[in-house]
């Protein structure tokens, strides 16, 4: 098990950095020590965090990279590693959801999801990974999300690149806990940030709203999961308990997902 209790002079990387969970989670980094690169599409909003991290007293790099292109994502992670003098945490956040039926989205929006949500996470541990193994020390987060344990109606393509980097994350945790890298999975539920647009929140069911949480709460969390040696985190706790129900009851699920999101 292993266990990342402090972040001073760690070297991370942070996907998705420019908004919401991804932000906050390299604000919190950074104070607490972390020397790190930041990557995402929006080079103006990822140096003015980075304006504000140095501020503070830390250190931060920017990478600016479209993630759908997998080869921006694997340059960015290289360039990130060669310029920090290695990696030891990869927090794979960044993605993009929405809420529409699924015969009303366009494939070539679903393909920039797909490669987005996963492809981009795929690429960045695939090309940061051989040094952690070379080292015997490193961490993956992938950011997952409840929607990839338990699918809802209107975001079939985002609960499909959920799950599957769930199962990328549970696979690869089994091939290296051996080799001193430790893989967290965290499936948030509703979270306060940019993520949902104001469309988005008029559509979404009024049991997810009534659900949603601060996006501190949710960093804290993840620091504490890292610190216990944790594998998976749901956030908000109580919500995991619908994947027993899942499991024990699916009929029933079906319908209770059913009736909260479709009416």
């Amino acid at each position: 098990m292993a266990r990342l209790t402090t972040f001073r002079d760690l070297r991370a990387v942070v996907t998705g950095a420019s908004s919401g969970i991804g932000q906050a989670l390299a604000r919190r980094l950074g104070r607490e020590g972390a020397r790190l690169a930041l990557v995402a599409r929006r080079e103006e909003a990822l140096q003015q965090l980075k304006g504000e991290i140095e501020a503070g007293g830390g250190s931060a790099e920017v990478f600016a990279a479209d993630l759908a292109d997998r080869e921006q994502a694997v340059a960015a992670a290289r360039s990130a590693e060669a310029q920090l003098g290695g990696v030891d945490l990869l927090v794979n956040n960044a993605g993009f959801g929405g809420r529409r039926r699924f015969v009303e989205c366009e494939l070539d929006a679903m393909d920039r999801m797909l490669r987005v949500n996963y492809t981009a996470a795929l690429a960045m541990a695939h090309t940061l990974l051989p040094g952690m193994l070379e080292r015997r020390r490193g961490w993956l987060v992938f950011m997952s999300s409840v929607a990839g344990k338990i699918p809802t109606p209107l975001e079939a393509p985002y609960a499909a690149s959920k799950a599957a980097l769930l199962a990328l994350a549970e696979a690869v945790s089994l091939e290296v806990e051996g080799d001193g890298v430790h893989v967290l999975t965290v499936c948030p539920g509703v979270i306060e940030t940019p993520f949902f647009s104001e469309a988005d929140w008029k559509q979404m069911p009024a049991v997810a709203r009534r659900g949603a949480v601060p996006v501190d709460s949710l960093v804290d969390r993840i620091v504490h999961a890292l610190a216990r040696g944790r594998h998976e985190l749901t956030h908000p706790g109580p919500i995991a308990f619908a994947y027993r129900v899942k499991a024990l009851a699916p009929g029933f699920m079906r319908r209770q997902v059913k009736r909260t999101t479709l009416g």
